[in-house]
């Protein structure tokens, strides 16, 4: 139902509504999604009060127990390197793992319902309808909302709005400019686009769940079940009777229609394939290992992929995604592929998806979020300033948890200095991203500079600092049968060695590359290539002739890459350091070895350099010395995550005593709040329902224990004992001193060898949500 933008009079809403109340907030936030929940919860911390209303039971939009999405987002399902969020939707997965490793869909729910209750400054508006606008001038000046069920009204009144409903509908009723459709290749430049503009967009999904009953279950088709006999699903789309949820995504219709107006047309349609395809399954002799299933859930609320597009200052386009990557006023970060789909969905003959990853993350400007017509609304999820082929990418919803992030910051902001987002973006940009910063954001490539963080003028030392002889020699042989690959930060010293082992003599052939830019991870450039004679041996390392001072590639990671040779072995060990992969090159990057549902014409180097198959698995390759990029220098750089480098201080092997690493001040320095970024390894993917089972419920590397101690005339004393700590952001407002030194002591991490930090920092004031 379209928002009504003329109010309804007094006496028609006497009529209409039994019970009505009033709510006055700084920031309202529309729709519950997880672009929603992650503005509301940044637009709180920062010290806003907060309506996030949602039209639904319960929170998370498509990644809801109603829908059943894998929330995916710049880590492409593994493919991007060092690419998960931080930020919002960064705790939401930590704790996610530990709650939830069995990926309920219910307890997903809660914990979002958990987390934003949590919040003292939000206010939650669940079952709420927002249907009328009110407006002054230009300005929204309240929504209207019906509480279903209840015969209730909610008039929340705001000095800024955030449409996060997916569809625009907000932006729409107060008169934004909106892209709806697929631009032209011309209009754009975009190759990836049509020749000729049209209305036609993705479709709408519908899922759903088996489980096994241990007997036979019969299954009688309803009479509306469609005959997938008699449509292309059978000769275009494959079915298993392994597969559950989200892997069903290509049960997809409606994108020739209207995707919001024939809804229920859309919902019915697919009801008729899930139905069809079961009653296959289970009833035409095809599949006996389906007798002992049932259908456990099916979806009822079709989950949308796009609609209306707000146009906004900024219109990010292909190149954006896949060229022009740095962005000086970027908010956040995406990874995810160009991902289209036909909108034909299960009856178009073609794949169900074509994807184009770009060759790294990129970054995500601020100008997609605003409308520079209404100057106090922000947007943020699938309705951002995009165009179609953009949108492919941005559209997943971790990225639009990181652009919800990044609205809500920017909102509290023009509220509490009442401004609008334009003039955020032309005069206080850096201001926002250090907001971000400050709160673990998604960013990439943006140094933490706020000036009251003294962390940045100190003279940073440690228990000890990472070295090649402390990593154990490697612990199994791979036969090299493939190009394999190992990335190492640069500026390492030495010559590099290699633990080989050979069934007779021969010879190697490898060379060193680095990478294409700061934020891209596979073999590029070549620094130096050679062969090497490997005598027989069971296991051993060998020396190439190179010296680390031949390489040079501005910082820029270096990465070995090995041939094939199928008498020699590469050895691998269980020991990982963040901030170093292994990868294979895929000489077959078929669909089959992707997924079978999407098109392999458009796979790139990140695809073809693989690094699922070596997850938490390091290659035998050493040089001399302290390992650069993991100094204790490293923990005030202002960098938290990979780019380039590591970007971490890592300790030797944690043993009997604690590792520390301390900040000194020639002068005593005010420090209120201390604030640790602890090394969760953004390597690591991640997924809500847990569609790659981890062997732990914590990333192992997460310090667990930890104290913090300060110095004040010479006196050291404790201002915080952390204890079974499984966050990567750790918060501890203190009483504020003037101290000359700050110590951080690590007594056990959860499960790695090492005591490993990202970053420390020392702010002389407290922040406002924490205060």
């Amino acid at each position: 139902m379209p928002i009504r933008t003329e109010p309804h009079s007094p006496a028609e809403r006497e009529k209409l509504h039994t019970h009505r109340r009033d709510v006055d907030v700084d920031v309202a936030v529309i729709g519950g999604g997880l672009a929603g929940v992650a503005a509301a919860i940044s637009a709180s911390r920062e010290g806003a009060r907060v309506a996030l209303i949602q039209n639904r039971p319960v929170l998370g939009g498509n990644s809801s127990s109603e829908v059943r999405v894998w929330v995916c987002g710049a880590t492409a399902t593994g493919h991007q390197r060092f690419a998960r969020e931080t930020g919002i939707i960064g705790e939401l997965y930590l704790e996610n793992e530990y709650r939830n490793p069995l990926g309920n869909p219910h307890l997903w729910d809660l914990l979002l319902l958990d987390t934003v209750k949590a919040e003292p400054n939000i206010q939650l508006l669940l079952n709420t309808h927002v249907s009328e606008v009110e407006r002054e001038g230009s300005r929204i000046r309240a929504v209207y909302g019906e509480v279903l069920g209840a015969e209730t009204e909610v008039r929340v009144r705001a000095r800024m709005f955030i449409d996060a409903s997916g569809d625009g509908t907000l932006a729409a009723a107060v008169g934004a400019d909106i892209l709806l459709g697929r631009e032209s290749a011309q209009q754009f430049g975009e190759t990836s686009a049509p020749d000729s503009a049209d209305d036609l967009t993705l479709g709408s999904t519908l899922l759903f769940y088996t489980r096994d009953e241990g007997e036979p279950v019969p299954f009688v088709a309803p009479a509306f079940a469609i005959d997938i006999d008699e449509t292309p699903i059978l000769r275009n789309r494959i079915l298993r009777t392994g597969d559950n949820g989200a892997d069903y995504w290509w049960i997809e219709w409606g994108g020739e229609i209207d995707v919001v107006a024939d809804n229920e047309r859309i919902r019915d349609e697919l009801w008729g394939v899930i139905y069809g395809t079961w009653d296959h399954i289970k009833n035409s002799g095809e599949f006996p290992d389906a007798a002992n299933l049932t259908l456990e859930w099916v979806g009822s609320i079709p989950g949308k992929r796009e609609y209306r597009r707000v146009q906004g200052h900024t219109v990010m386009t292909q190149a954006d995604i896949v060229e022009d990557v740095s962005k000086v006023d970027a908010i956040g970060f995406g990874g995810w592929s160009i991902d289209l789909h036909p909108p034909r969905g299960v009856y178009e003959p073609a794949p169900a998806a074509r994807q184009t990853y770009p060759p790294g993350t990129y970054d995500i400007p601020f100008g997609v979020l605003y409308s520079p017509d209404i100057p106090n609304l922000l947007f943020a999820g699938r309705n951002v300033s995009a165009t179609h082929v953009a949108f492919g990418s941005l559209r997943v919803m971790a990225t639009c948890a990181v652009m919800g992030e990044a609205a809500g910051t920017a909102a509290a902001m023009c509220v509490e200095a009442d401004l609008s987002p334009r003039e955020v973006h032309v005069g206080r940009i850096d201001e926002l991203q250090q907001r971000l910063i400050r709160a673990d954001a998604s960013m990439i490539g943006v140094r933490e500079q706020s000036t009251d963080n003294r962390a940045r003028d100190a003279v940073v030392t440690a228990s000890s600092s990472l070295h090649w002889e402390d990593l154990p020699d490697p612990e199994e042989a791979l036969a090299l049968t493939s190009t394999l690959a190992m990335l190492v930060p640069a500026g390492q010293a030495g010559v590099a060695e290699l633990f080989l082992s050979a069934t007779e003599p021969t010879t190697l052939n490898y060379s060193i590359r680095t990478s294409e830019s700061d934020r891209t991870y596979f073999p590029a450039e070549v620094l130096h290539s050679g062969s090497i004679d490997v005598a027989s041996s069971a296991g051993a390392w060998v020396p190439l002739e190179v010296s680390a001072d031949e390489l040079v590639s501005d910082g820029r990671p270096w990465i070995v890459v090995l041939e094939p040779n199928p008498v020699l072995s590469w050895w691998h060990s269980a020991d990982v350091v963040s901030g170093m992969i292994a990868m294979n090159l895929r000489e077959d990057v078929s669909a089959e070895s992707i997924d079978h549902h999407i098109s392999d014409e458009d796979a790139n180097e990140v695809v073809r350099w693989g690094i699922k198959a070596f997850n938490r698995r390091r290659f035998g390759v050493r040089f001399r010395g302290p390992i650069s990029g993991y100094e204790p220098s490293q923990a005030s750089s202002g960098l938290s995550r990979p780019f380039a480098g590591p970007n971490m201080w890592s300790s030797a092997t944690l043993a009997d005593a604690p590792e520390w690493v301390q900040l000194s001040w020639d002068a005593p320095v005010k420090a209120a709040e201390i604030r640790l970024v602890l090394n969760d390894d953004v390597n690591e993917y991640m997924n809500n329902l847990h569609y790659v089972r981890k062997p732990f419920r914590v990333i192992p590397e997460l310090l667990a224990d930890i104290d913090i101690e300060v110095r004040v005339d010479g006196q050291w004393s404790g201002v915080a004992k952390i204890r079974e700590n499984r966050r990567r952001h750790v918060i501890v407002p203190i009483e504020p001193k003037m101290v000359d030194a700050v110590r951080i002591v690590a007594l056990r991490t959860n499960g790695a060898r090492r005591a490993q930090m990202c970053e420390v920092r020392v702010y002389e004031e407290q922040h406002a949500a924490d205060a």
